[in-house]
């Protein structure tokens, strides 16, 4: 999804979070529990800048009815190289509703592991202030 990767590409996060739906499900590579919500998944996302470096988009696939797109990217997350992969759905309206990353190695999903740990209490609240 062309928007998407040229808002993140952009460091614009606002514009990729506008392309969120409300009921937008975010399956994290690193955490079983799917989160639900355009709140958590857009500080989520914000969390997500904070954390790797010089991600880049690489390749950009979409399946024949244009609602599924995979997002090829590279980056960085502290010494690590990861190659990764985000699913994006797009519901009947445009809106992205289903956002899933993969991430490998396993060395680099380790790292990111902890990276967005230690970013989840400011996650959180910028999760609760959106919804407030």
């Amino acid at each position: 999804m062309r928007a998407f990767r040229e808002a993140v590409e952009a460091h614009d996060l606002d514009a990729a979070e506008a392309l969120l739906a409300e009921d937008v499900v975010f399956t994290s590579p690193v955490v079983y529990k799917p989160y639900a919500g355009k709140a958590i998944t857009a500080a989520i996302l914000r969390g997500a800048a904070r954390v790797f470096e010089d991600l880049r988009y690489v390749r950009e696939l979409s399946g024949p009815d244009g609602r599924d797109h995979a997002l090829v990217f590279t980056a960085r997350v502290g010494d690590c190289e990861v190659d990764g992969c985000d699913f994006l759905h797009l519901d009947e309206d445009g809106m992205i509703d289903r956002f899933m990353v993969m991430v490998r190695p396993l060395s680099g999903a380790q790292a990111l592991a902890a990276a967005m740990g230690a970013q989840f209490e400011r996650i959180t609240k910028e999760a609760e202030a959106r919804l407030a």
